[in-house]
């Protein structure tokens, strides 16, 4: 199912920092390479390892919500019971019905990005803002447990003393080592019966699909629901390397809509809505644009004449460039003697001082972020707290064939195997860091059957790559995620209702 959610008011102080890791090594750059050798825990600090818990009241919708924070580390071992990572976490729970209350794990991408982006944008008790942070009325605390995890090597979190945290900086590394915190985390906390969701964005989605798999098939642990924000399900559609032409393509609407943004097209595409004008391109773009890149052809004139009209671009540009605009040199190109953003492309700044979209909240978030989890937390920890770091090394195993991560394969093979999972998919129209119609193309090509595809829904926002920078947005991507959750908690409940009926009762 997919749906265009209204058009929600922009606004520059949430724009998306998150990074999307290319094959081997980074497309953007980060903010903090991680060290390499520390007594990490002298230096944090001997309170930083005592679980801070406190009890808080939210506002939601009118009704006071109680609510207890847990803040800290949890530790995960390795076969002989030794430790191998410290992994810091935030928890968020109302103490319901433990067993029918639903709980979801939260991350984001990167690799190499801690969850303070998801925490403090959208789904925690709070958002961060120039003035620190201000109450969240938007909260999906109100529907679902909450646990933000900051993956080995990002926020707090660190491979214990003495274990080399190269072991966590790839794929399968990763997974298995998240997939063994939220194990023992629902073991802790009598979670085992809870319906789970993970929520991912970014690489964070991709992390969520093999998640999945992993938990279902080696850890025997069901879940309910997959949240996916932006995802970056196939690499080869979002890598401009050189001899790869399938980006081009599948980038060419959302170059037209941030065009059309800036007032870049002719009188009659800028009278086109959104929606019309995506129409009107991808038409072009999977047809005859798509059959020209296949060629190996030199541009003809037509052809240039009809990307310069799509795309508002010079067309000596496009000549030159034999038709093949990558994302770094649209968002130079587009306007004079300034940039557009990637994650965002609405967002203009100076030439040569980085991604306008990110400058702006580039220190918001992790200010925040430590200013509430000491004064409203009661946590305290001395190390420092990098919010984005440099993964360079990251291995993407396997799973990166020919040099690109596609996830596709795994997602189709845990709906497969779970026919009651479903997934929800969120998107921004002027995102170019995993434009629309590359995770469209991803989701379409699963090979699904008509049954197994409405499992699958997809959303578009009038946004980047964070999907809900304003108060307004942040309230539409809140309501439809109460939405989902509704949907598959009836579903449960049917099911539970149903299996009670057939069981034998003597």
């Amino acid at each position: 199912m997919f749906r265009l959610v209204p058009s929600f008011v922009y606004r520059f102080r949430f724009i998306s920092i998150l990074l999307i890791a290319g094959t081997a090594v980074l497309l953007f750059s980060s903010l903090r390479w991680a060290p390499k050798h520390a007594a990490y825990r002298a230096s944090a600090g001997d309170a930083a390892y005592i679980l801070a818990v406190g009890r808080h009241h939210l506002k939601i919708d009118g009704k006071e919500l109680a609510y207890q924070s847990s803040t800290g580390y949890l530790t995960i071992k390795d076969q002989k019971d030794q430790p191998l990572a410290n992994i810091f976490y935030t928890a968020y729970n109302i103490n319901s019905n433990i067993t029918q209350r639903p709980i979801t794990f939260v991350f984001n991408g990167g690799p190499g990005s801690a969850a303070i982006w998801l925490h403090m944008g959208a789904f925690g008790p709070v958002r961060a803002d120039n003035k620190g942070y201000t109450t969240n009325p938007n909260s999906w605390l109100d529907f679902t447990d909450l646990v933000f995890i900051d993956p080995v090597g990002t926020g707090y979190s660190q491979a214990a003393e003495g274990v080399d945290a190269r072991r966590f900086h790839g794929y399968r590394g990763d997974i298995h080592s998240i997939a063994q915190f939220i194990k023992t985390y629902l073991a802790a906390n009598h979670r085992e019966a809870s319906p789970k969701f993970l929520t991912g964005e970014s690489y964070g989605a991709v992390r969520a699909i093999g998640l999945t798999a992993y938990l279902q098939d080696s850890l025997q642990i069901k879940l309910a629901g997959l949240n996916l924000i932006s995802p970056a399900l196939n690499y080869r559609l979002v890598s401009f390397r050189k001899g790869n032409d399938k980006p081009f393509s599948y980038y060419l609407p959302t170059y037209a809509l941030a065009a059309q943004y800036h007032r870049r097209l002719s009188p009659e595409l800028q009278k086109q809505t959104p929606a019309q004008l995506i129409v009107k391109v991808a038409a072009f773009s999977n047809g005859t644009y798509a059959k020209f890149l296949k060629s190996g052809k030199s541009i003809s004139a037509d052809l240039v004449d009809t990307l310069s009209y799509f795309t508002g671009l010079n067309k000596a540009l496009l000549k030159r460039t034999n038709g093949r605009i990558t994302d770094s040199q649209f968002t130079k190109e587009l306007l004079d003697n300034k940039v557009t953003g990637t994650f965002d492309s609405r967002a203009v700044g100076q030439t040569n001082s980085g991604d306008p979209s990110e400058l702006a909240i580039r220190s918001v978030f992790t200010k925040a972020f430590q200013k509430y989890v000491d004064a409203e937390l009661g946590y305290e920890n001395h190390l420092p707290y990098p919010a984005t770091t440099a993964m360079g090394d990251w291995n993407y195993g396997p799973e990166a064939a020919d040099g690109y991560l596609d996830i596709s394969a795994t997602l189709k093979q845990v709906l497969l195997n779970n026919p009651d999972l479903r997934v929800k998919v969120s998107s921004g129209l002027y995102d170019l860091a995993t434009p629309v119609a590359t995770i469209n193309y991803a989701i379409n090509h699963l090979g699904l059957s008509q049954k197994a595809k409405q499992n699958i829904s997809v959303d578009y926002y009038h946004e980047g790559h964070m999907i809900y920078p304003g108060n307004e947005a942040n309230a539409g991507f809140k309501k439809a995620g109460e939405q989902f959750y509704h949907q598959i908690l009836q579903k449960l409940s049917s099911i539970h209702y149903e299996n009670k009926a057939e069981w034998p009762s003597g």
